[in-house]
């Protein structure tokens, strides 16, 4: 589906991310991955790129630090003929009720979280304008639509990265570049893996379906988002929640 594209992911090591390239590599796709590690799944990578004709690349880099970030996506610029698709996945929590949240907490999330998506964005998209094609997904959430008591940063990141989406679809889509966003729910990730069974099972009952999700859930409408199949959509912000916020 993929074939003969270059991907460009950050925070590609674990959880959500980890299955994103997964999937992008199966599909044929050769990725680029920015983190502050390679994480344990660099050999998983490498011999499924290899099964599917593609390439691996890690990168280090600190996705907060525009002058760093800028730096290292220029650098992978050089080394491809393009990139095709760019996922903004970069994300951390640092939760708590606002009257407690340090305003370190709250930049920090920020930062990573949004920051590093603006600085990203500034230069892959001026790449995929020129280039006339390109695919954009940026990794939202559900809690940046409906907001959750003691997650104001990160809430308030993910409502920012749907604004994001929304204005640079409207900038880049005369130019045949598409920006869209996903915004999961409950995903099981190491996050709702901290949870006990009381919560999970409280979380639990606020979805219709009745489960939590798979990251690989996720990883199909990113996959989905960055094929062709998705050619006549931008600007959009789709929900992978089983019902949560319908």
């Amino acid at each position: 589906m993929l074939q003969g594209q270059t991907a460009l992911i950050t925070g590609g090591s674990r959880g959500i991310g980890r299955e994103i390239v997964l999937k992008l590599l199966h599909n044929g796709a050769s990725v680029y991955y920015i983190d502050l590690s390679p994480g344990e799944s660099l050999e998983e990578y490498q011999q499924l790129a290899e099964q599917h004709g593609a390439t691996v690349v890690y990168k280090e880099g600190n996705v907060a630090d525009e002058p760093t970030i800028t730096a290292v996506v220029e650098e992978i610029i050089s080394e491809v003929d393009g990139i095709d698709i760019l996922i903004n996945n970069a994300g951390i929590t640092r939760d708590g009720l606002i009257f407690r949240m340090s305003s370190k907490d709250w930049n920090d999330v920020l930062n990573i979280n949004l920051n590093s998506a603006f600085y990203i964005s500034k230069v892959v998209a001026n790449h995929m304008i020129k280039r006339r094609a390109g695919s954009i997904i940026n990794i939202a959430s559900i809690v940046g639509v409906i907001g959750n008591a003691g997650q104001t940063n990160y809430s308030a990141s993910k409502a920012g990265m749907i604004g994001l989406t929304k204005s640079l679809a409207r900038e880049v889509a005369g130019r045949n570049v598409r920006v869209n966003a996903v915004a999961p729910g409950f995903i099981d990730t190491v996050m709702t893996q901290k949870l006990n069974e009381e919560q999970r099972k409280a979380l639990t009952q606020q979805i219709p379906m009745g489960r939590i999700g798979e990251p690989e859930e996720v990883a199909k409408v990113v996959l989905f988002l960055a094929s062709d199949l998705a050619s006549y959509l931008t600007g959009q912000v789709i929900h992978i929640t089983g019902g949560m916020g319908m």
